[in-house]
């Protein structure tokens, strides 16, 4: 079946944060130089980490998890410090830099692409009241068709009721959607269980995903405009 909707979580799939920016700011504040790369990778890790062990934690309220996260992300890069001061200070620097949530560079183009060659352009998101001041603060709104948000439905990933509530407001068919994120256990598991087709988002290849087996992997979603015309052979 030819696919006609594109389905996309939010973040880290269309927006995201400068958070290794606001890290390095602190481990300046420390007297440690570390390659932006280095905690790149590590910050990715941590989310993988997270996406698989504990289902739904990275959607909830930062409080009650991030003390939490930096220990695992100090662990990756080798550091020790006080978990809950290092937390009060990050939390400090995003707030005076102004660190928020940012379209990726190439969000709009890709969308507008996608858009010009008549696919539907759905969002499905795990995402709290902010989903919108977030869509329309970084202009992604008016590229989307229909918006469906956790915190509105009342469901979340990976429940098949939130991608069959927006099958059903689209009015279109599982197999001729696909669905594009960046967590494996929310986003493929249950866009598959709704029948769609799926790609995962994983900036750096493999890593990260090494149990991972029968899932096509993107880099971003830079390469959908490219995978849109063989759409039919995108496994899952």
């Amino acid at each position: 079946m030819t696919i006609r909707y594109i389905w996309f979580d939010l973040g880290y799939t269309l927006v995201y944060q400068d958070r290794e920016q606001v890290f390095i700011r602190y481990l300046t504040e420390q007297g440690i130089d570390m390659p932006k790369k280095r905690i790149e990778e590590a910050y990715h890790l941590a989310d993988k980490y997270f996406m698989r062990e504990f289902p739904g934690v990275l959607a909830g309220d930062r409080d009650t998890f991030f003390p939490w996260y930096l220990g695992v992300l100090n662990h990756l890069l080798g550091l020790r410090f006080h978990l809950t001061e290092q937390y009060r200070r990050i939390r400090e620097i995003q707030q005076e830099s102004g660190a928020g949530w940012r379209a990726f560079p190439f969000a709009h183009t890709v969308l507008q692409r996608l858009k010009e060659r008549s696919y539907g352009i759905g969002l499905i998101s795990n995402w709290d009241r902010t989903a919108r001041d977030v869509l329309a603060e970084t202009g992604l709104l008016p590229l989307l068709d229909e918006i469906v948000i956790s915190s509105e439905v009342g469901v979340e990933k990976p429940d098949r009721a939130i991608f069959q509530l927006a099958l059903e407001r689209a009015g279109a068919e599982p197999g001729e959607c696909l669905y594009v994120g960046d967590n494996y256990y929310d986003d493929i598991v249950g866009s598959r269980q709704a029948g769609m087709k799926s790609c995962l988002i994983n900036r750096f290849g493999r890593l990260g995903i090494e149990e991972l087996e029968s899932v096509h992997v993107i880099l971003s979603i830079q390469d959908l405009p490219q995978l849109s015309a063989a759409a039919s052979t995108i496994i899952s």
